[in-house]
């Protein structure tokens, strides 16, 4: 197995995505190195595009499920209050008919959404380790850490070293696992280049002092990276926490507001992706999941801007492109789905509905008024057991006001009397 974070993964499916997503990430930056711009940050904005936009499909189905779902949830909870506190089998396979009937109405599957997920996850998994991992996917980047990295990993005590930097700790397993030890070459090197590329300013620095033999190949290095990660004036390697906290120290408070524009900005495209989200109309008591859905809306543009402060400023940069795009995709579909006749929409439904049932040897109309007439039998049965028993409680209160009027005035000690001897006489007899 080969490293945990940017050497390339075998992870079961994400693997195997991950590789396919690296040669389109590498595609596009040999195409930028070409044309004289071999910058990191495009290349993840120009990538993000592309995956997204091969994702659309799958994109608009999803959101085209959960424009659809407002509009039909009313219609799901009016069914659920119907069926409320009937536990029976026949109500609860009535009330499942029911509910099955509104989304053929409407054209989609309960689990439609569930599936367009489960294809999706994998994608945006593997979309987040290349990103994570340029060097493990473009061949150009990772190039930079040579022959620096084969020179440092010579050097005596080189490897306890770097393990002292400060993101070192992640790659731990790597530097004790058989294959580091063993001295596996390969799984050395990529050990060093996922350390190195997580180092901050000063850990470059810092290994020009320990070794300084190596400080032109550290230099040269680090130049060739900074070209590749400065984008906008920002060196993406860096976190903004890491670049505030640099630049307070130099005095530059033009690059703190530079950094910490990244997380407000993710922040800010998250928000606004979800308010153009479709939105539940039902009040949050009677929905537990809109309510939940209401709390996250709220809750992932606060822990988008505190991730994108604290990790590498190339990972904010995907996250703001990303809600960028899926806004624009959300508001062509709004348009779109403004313009669509529902009405003509859930007629054709219906009518592939009932082909389907006759084809199955189902009469669509005995299923279309099965919930509605045994609503109705249900309403007249429970009726019908209201009266009766009613009626039962009216000839046992009859009955037992019998024993009042034996040889004594209603209400009376006598009367009372008469329904004790009454009724001893009564068990006496049994």
């Amino acid at each position: 197995m080969l490293g945990i974070i940017l050497t390339q993964t075998e992870t079961f499916i994400i693997g195997p995505v991950a590789q396919l997503l690296g040669y389109i990430m590498e595609g596009i930056f040999f195409c930028l190195d070409k044309i004289g711009i071999p910058n990191i940050g495009l290349s993840i904005i120009l990538f993000t595009i592309v995956i997204y936009l091969l994702m659309t499909p799958l994109t608009i189905k999803q959101q085209k499920f959960s424009k659809l779902s407002v509009k039909m949830n009313p219609e799901i909870q009016a069914i659920r209050a119907k069926y409320e506190g009937k536990k029976d089998n026949d109500s609860m396979m009535r009330m499942n008919e029911e509910t099955q009937a509104v989304y053929a109405k409407y054209g989609v599957s309960p689990t439609g959404s569930c599936v367009q997920l489960l294809v999706q996850m994998p994608i945006l998994f593997a979309l987040y380790r290349v990103i994570y991992a340029v060097p493990a996917y473009v061949a150009k980047v990772k190039e930079a850490f040579f022959p620096l990295v084969d020179k440092l990993i010579s050097e005596p005590g080189s490897a306890e070293f770097i393990q002292s930097f400060k993101d070192a700790a992640v790659f731990a397993k790597q530097f004790t696992s058989e294959e580091f030890t063993g001295g596996n070459t390969e799984y050395i090197r990529n050990t060093f280049v996922d350390v190195l590329n997580r180092a901050s300013t000063a850990e470059w620095h810092s290994i020009s002092e320990k070794f300084p033999a190596l400080t032109s190949d550290v230099n040269s290095t680090v130049e060739t990276l900074e070209r590749y990660n400065n984008f906008l004036g920002i060196n993406i390697g860096n976190s903004p926490s890491y670049i505030v906290t640099e630049a307070i120290a130099a005095g530059a408070y033009l690059m703190v507001v530079a950094a910490f524009a990244i997380p407000l900005l993710s922040a800010l495209t998250q928000w606004i992706n979800t308010k153009l989200m479709p939105q539940q109309t039902t009040d949050d008591r009677d929905n537990p999941m809109a309510s939940s859905m209401k709390t996250m809306n709220v809750m992932m543009p606060i822990m988008s801007a505190f991730f994108c402060y604290t990790l590498p400023a190339g990972m904010g940069i995907y996250w703001i492109a990303g809600s960028v795009i899926r806004s624009i995709q959300q508001i062509i579909i709004n348009k779109h789905m403004d313009k669509v006749d529902l009405d003509e929409v859930i007629k054709k439904n219906v009518e592939k509905r009932n082909q389907k049932l006759k084809k199955a040897g189902i009469d669509p109309n005995a299923i279309n008024n099965y919930a509605s007439m045994n609503t109705r039998n249900i309403t007249a049965k429970a009726s019908a057991q209201s009266s009766l028993s009613q009626e039962e409680r009216d000839k046992r209160l009859q009955k037992s006001t019998e024993y009042y009027h034996t040889n004594a005035k209603p209400g009376s000690i006598a009367a009372k009397a008469n329904m004790v001897k009454q009724y001893n006489e009564k068990n006496n007899k049994k």
